[in-house]
């Protein structure tokens, strides 16, 4: 993998930070704390890519040659956007909402660089079985999902035992869209394969 550029990844998700790392690319993590508000009248797609930009807005002074990536991941219960639990009674309720229906996980992605900023999403439906709430319980209370969108991770105890189907993108689902993301990234020039 050739980079064109160096490639900074803000984030301290050690989920995207594998993800980046199992695409062979070579980066380094720059992470600044973010207010993660978003104004009310967005929707979906709209709050995840508003995230994103919103993130890589606060690096701007950061970067000289070097392209960055943000993401934000949310989940979606129709219109409902769940963020991260607070405590145990929030993921609980998050996770009881989940049970036995769909929902649909948006990351949003920038790629910003001195010369310009590009910015896209991916949505991956997910599909849940009924989950009990002996394995609500057992879930929040060995895995603490206190830091994923919607109170689940799909790479986790949860994923193994209550998703029946997804619809997309794996990866997107846990946290950043890395197919999505290298089409970017070569599109821009950022990456060539050697």
């Amino acid at each position: 993998m050739n980079l064109q550029r160096p490639l900074l990844l803000a984030s301290n998700s050690p989920r995207r930070k594998e993800l980046l790392s199992s695409l062979g690319l070579k980066y380094e993590v720059l992470v600044k704390e973010v207010d993660e508000d978003f104004p009310e009248h967005l929707k979906r797609e709209e709050i995840a890519e508003f995230l994103a930009s919103h993130k890589a807005d606060h690096y701007i002074s950061d970067i000289t040659n070097e392209a960055l990536i943000t993401a934000d991941t949310i989940v979606c219960l129709g219109e409902r956007v769940l963020n991260k639990p607070a405590d145990y009674a929030e993921a609980k309720e998050m996770l009881q909402a989940l049970s036995g229906t769909h929902n649909e996980v948006i990351t949003g992605v920038c790629i910003l660089t001195k010369e310009r900023k590009t910015v896209f999403h991916d949505t991956t439906k997910v599909y849940f079985k009924q989950l009990s709430e002996a394995e609500i319980d057992h879930y929040i209370t060995h895995y603490k999902p206190y830091d994923k969108a919607g109170a689940y991770g799909i790479q986790e105890w949860i994923g193994m035992i209550g998703i029946e189907r997804i619809e997309g993108s794996y990866f997107n689902v846990v946290g950043l869209p890395v197919q999505k993301l290298y089409a970017k990234l070569e599109e821009l020039g950022i990456v060539m394969v050697d």
